[in-house]
């Protein structure tokens, strides 16, 4: 539907508002330019599905076959189980870790989720919040180096510069959507007196290690292949090999013939769902280029916003937000980054700052409305209300959704204009600002916070991530206000019940 109504607009273009309006185009000029030309179904999406993306599917079908799933599982267990609501912690630490090597969160939420859902819903956690925690952990592991649903290596082609920039790059952004869950999970379950699960049921780390800790080198094969200028392809090729090769050293791990046969058959399975979009997609950037779509996209919202940045990047959100409903990583970025990203760029944005912008907020389609694929595919794990697991869930991504506006207006964040000394102080107030938001959001420090309190929280930490020092001195001033009222009143509730 979605190709159909993009080769109708160019066939039917001066019938449209004056905005969009442009003279049409027949079919064979519309044919030539989508199939015979390199700007359409065969141009970079499919190109990069048949090569960069369908490598890393294979790859993380072969880690699959190994138990790699249930190794990140146990080890996130192990390490951060025992802890207060650790099995939502656990949930944060092992979807991100394989939502990193996924090309979709939905499919993330999926397998990891059957693990991790109905462990938190065991120890107390209500099941709309642990489906929402699912589905923004694995939301966020499309944001989180090294693959980034192979988002990364377009970004690496579409900015011109080697991909250990773009993935250097999405590190601290990334640090911080994870650092803000895990803040809310604490939160949450210190709120309700959930505590972690007992050590002697946990994995214990060494002899995890011991046994299957050969699964971390194909993993770290990737990095170092990369790292050492290997093209996305020879990486994901090693890595594959590295896979087959190390499994053997574990008969639990070991790739029979019959793994071997299930790998290549999922990889080929997942890959052609890529592959539909991508070709999809293909039609959506001819339409583009052949139309001028994107220009007038930029043009529409640089006149809507009256060129006031912040305007811009508010309807630039929500632009990214409905086109990347519904598409695997792959393409989402492709699209967001053909349509939405001209107008950023035409504001003076600096272009790493633009192109994440707008890869965050295609990926926060699949947690917002009208799609949130991977809030509702949460929910059906739950089993609960999808609309309730959909607005939990946007209330723990709420920092997801700040922080492409941090990166705009400070791209040192993503490594713009780097200076040692601004960056670390760039860091910390950003950190602060999360975790007082995190604070604001689930109402919740050391004792159940007010509504002004709340909203106090909240102003200051929107102050903290803002760059500049009075901003930045306000936010630090709200952050020990709150710590203390809140260390005063429980001091208060604890007196009053021993007395």
């Amino acid at each position: 539907c979605i190709a159909i109504f993009f080769l109708f607009y160019c066939y039917a273009g001066r019938h449209f508002p004056a905005m969009f309006a442009h003279r049409g185009f027949n079919f064979t000029r519309i044919i030539n330019h989508m199939y015979m030309g390199t700007e359409g179904i065969f141009g970079i999406p499919l190109g990069v599905s048949a090569t960069f993306v369908f490598m890393f599917i294979l790859f993380g079908s072969f880690l699959e076959q190994t138990g790699m799933g249930r190794f990140i599982i146990d080890l996130s267990m192990a390490l951060a189980g025992w802890s207060t609501g650790g099995p939502a912690k656990v949930a944060v630490l092992s979807s991100g870790l394989m939502g990193s090597i996924s090309g979709s969160s939905v499919a993330n939420v999926c397998t990891t989720g059957m693990f991790t859902i109905p462990l938190m819903k065991s120890v107390g956690y209500k099941p709309y919040f642990a489906g929402a925690v699912e589905a923004v952990a694995s939301t966020g592991g499309q944001i989180m180096p090294p693959v980034m649903g192979a988002a990364a290596f377009i970004m690496a082609e579409f900015l011109g510069v080697p991909y250990l920039h773009v993935a250097a790059a999405a590190i601290v952004p990334a640090l911080l959507y994870y650092f803000a869950v895990i803040v809310q999970v604490h939160l949450e379950a210190t709120r309700l007196g959930l505590k972690g699960l007992p050590r002697e049921k946990l994995p214990k780390i060494l002899p995890l290690l011991k046994t299957r800790g050969h699964l971390l080198v194909p993993l770290a094969g990737i990095i170092y292949f990369l790292l050492a200028g290997y093209t996305p392809l020879k990486a994901a090729y090693y890595g594959i090999l590295l896979t087959v090769a190390v499994s053997f050293l574990n008969k639990q791990t070991r790739m029979t013939l019959p793994k071997l046969k299930e790998a290549l058959e999922s990889g080929a399975k997942g890959a052609l769902g890529v592959a539909c979009a991508c070709a999809t997609v293909g039609i959506i950037v001819g339409t583009a280029t052949l139309t001028g779509l994107g220009l007038r996209i930029a043009s529409a919202i640089i006149a809507l916003s009256g060129g006031i940045l912040l305007f811009s990047l508010l309807l630039t959100m929500v632009a990214c937000i409905l086109l990347g409903a519904g598409l695997p990583t792959t393409a989402n970025f492709i699209v967001t980054s053909t349509m939405a990203a001209p107008a950023l760029l035409q504001l003076g944005v600096a272009p790493m700052a633009a192109y994440m912008f707008v890869l965050y907020f295609g990926i926060a389609a699949d947690l917002s409305p009208p799609v949130a694929l991977a809030a509702y595919a949460g929910a059906g794990i739950a089993g609960d209300d999808p609309m309730k697991t959909g607005g939990t869930a946007i209330k723990l991504a709420l920092a997801g959704f700040l922080i492409p506006y941090i990166y705009v207006f400070n791209p040192m964040l993503v490594l713009v204009n780097f200076q040692p000394v601004p960056f670390i102080l760039s860091i910390a107030t950003a950190l602060l600002g999360v975790f007082l938001l995190g604070m604001g959001s689930i109402g919740f420090y050391k004792t159940k916070m007010a509504a002004w309190q709340r909203a106090l929280a909240i102003g200051g930490a929107l102050t903290l991530l803002v760059p500049g020092l009075v901003s930045d001195t306000i936010g630090l001033a709200v952050l020990i206000s709150m710590h203390l009222l809140q260390t005063v009143k429980a001091r208060k509730a604890t007196a009053a019940e021993t007395s």
